[in-house]
């Protein structure tokens, strides 16, 4: 540890006092004094930029890291929730990306345990522009640096989150490569980015679970925020695994479904042997059509027994229905997207997260465009009437974000509950009726 010693000689008529009646060189005599300053190992009192972030456009964006290191990578995108980050980084959709989050300051309230949308962390990544000091929320379990280290989950900060939004915005998602390894060039680092794609993978096998399970848990009284329930029976429900968040789950509980959830690969066969009330496809990560599997199993499904798809489950939908489905520029990732009901023209602000949506003209005919967004004017929710069939390409039930559109479970159940003792069309129009209720 470096030392300095500076000496100090004073006269101490430096320090007479000016209205003092002495005259001014009265003083003679000197103090002289030591201090001993201590410069530590030399380093600045705060972290230097140890991490990068190369995009495949060619640029290097200097930032510091936090959680795990390494070197990752992975499809950027912007996400613009205010809140919620801990449910983002637990939210299976997000398998194979780095999520940016446009609001400047993560990690104020820390994590919980209760706020996990699922077992693990699925992101490649996390990139944030200012990361907080201290955590202040009662619920607090430990901090976010933390919780990503034991997750082995990379992140960066003090990095410019609005002028990588604006690229992306720009140009579109980008493949990027996230890195703490001084080893690698930058060279090494672009060649990486560009060597890489997200397109025609299937990412929904690496988080889907593995075999079938009850699910039980219903929203917490605390946290349950509607008491428009239906009364009456109860429903089976069998809910395929792309990716599935624990929320979506928690509100069919809390409808009163009975709930299996079984694997991405569980045969339509199988599922039918289990004589459920309805089927669920539900969200899940990456490019629908890198998933044909999936697409043959909901082909087998619909039409025999009432169906809702979110998501990943809404792309599937449009598929199997002979649609087709394409790559946004830079997809939808927030909780506070405009969203229009075509059915009762009301507006719903809606928590959204997909790279992907389905080409209404495409469709045959019979089938319903029920929602768009009022971003862009994509599709944003199907039904068919024939089939006892409906589908969002948003997440009802938010987890984080507002709660407009919570009436879509239990328009479900009504699908269900109607489709014992009513034609498909009647059962559509029951579905609309939820939502002119709820208003």
């Amino acid at each position: 540890m470096a030392t300095k010693a500076l000496s100090f000689a004073l006269s101490l008529n430096d320090l007479t006092n000016p209205f003092s009646s002495n005259p001014p060189h009265a003083a003679t005599k000197v103090s002289i004094f030591t201090v001993r300053c201590s410069s530590g190992n030399g380093e600045r009192p705060w972290k230097n930029s140890d991490a990068r972030l190369v995009l495949e456009d060619g640029s290097i964006w200097k930032a510091k890291s936090f959680g795990a290191s390494g070197t990752q990578v992975g499809e950027v995108v912007f996400n613009t929730s205010l809140t919620g980050y801990q449910e983002i980084l637990t939210d299976p959709s997000y398998a194979g990306q780095f999520v940016l989050m446009t609001n400047p300051h993560i990690g104020n309230t820390g994590v919980n345990f209760d706020d996990e949308e699922s077992i693990q962390c699925f992101l490649a990544g996390l990139v944030i522009r200012s990361l907080s000091i201290s955590t202040s929320n009662w619920r607090c379990a430990k901090d976010l640096g933390d919780y990503l280290a034991e997750r082995n989950i990379m992140g960066i900060y003090d990095v410019d989150t609005r002028a990588i939004t604006r690229r992306l915005r720009q140009d579109g998602s980008l493949i990027g490569v996230l890195s703490t390894d001084n080893s690698k060039s930058d060279e090494e680092l672009l060649k990486m980015s560009k060597s890489w794609d997200i397109v025609g993978i299937d990412l929904i096998s690496g988080v889907s679970c593995k075999t079938p399970h009850e699910w039980v848990d219903k929203t917490k009284q605390e946290w349950e925020f509607s008491s428009n329930k239906v009364p009456g029976e109860t429903f089976h429900v069998v809910a395929y695994d792309f990716g599935i968040k624990h929320n979506i789950l928690r509100r069919l509980a809390s409808y009163g479904c009975k709930i299996t959830v079984v694997p991405s690969t569980w045969p339509a066969s199988e599922t039918l042997k289990m004589k459920p009330d309805g089927v669920l496809f539900s969200n899940g990560p990456g490019d629908p059509s890198a998933v044909p599997y999936a697409v043959e199993t909901v082909k087998n499904i619909i039409g025999k027994v009432p169906v809702f798809g979110i998501c990943m489950g809404h792309q599937l939908l449009g598929q199997a229905l002979g649609g087709k489905t394409f790559k946004m520029k830079f997809g939808h990732h927030g909780g506070n997207h405009p969203v229009r009901n075509l059915q009762t023209g009301h507006v719903e602000i809606s928590a959204q997260n997909h790279n992907y949506a389905v080409d209404p003209a495409t469709l045959p005919e019979g089938v319903e465009v029920t929602h768009i967004n009022l971003n862009d004017g994509s599709c944003a929710g199907l039904a068919f009437p024939a089939q006892r069939l409906v589908s969002l390409q948003y997440h009802p039930e938010a987890s984080p974000g507002p709660h407009d559109s919570d009436y879509a479970f239990r328009g479900f159940i009504e699908l269900m509950k109607q489709g014992k003792n009513r034609t498909p069309k009647e059962s559509l129009h029951k579905l609309s009726a939820v939502h002119a209720l709820d208003a």
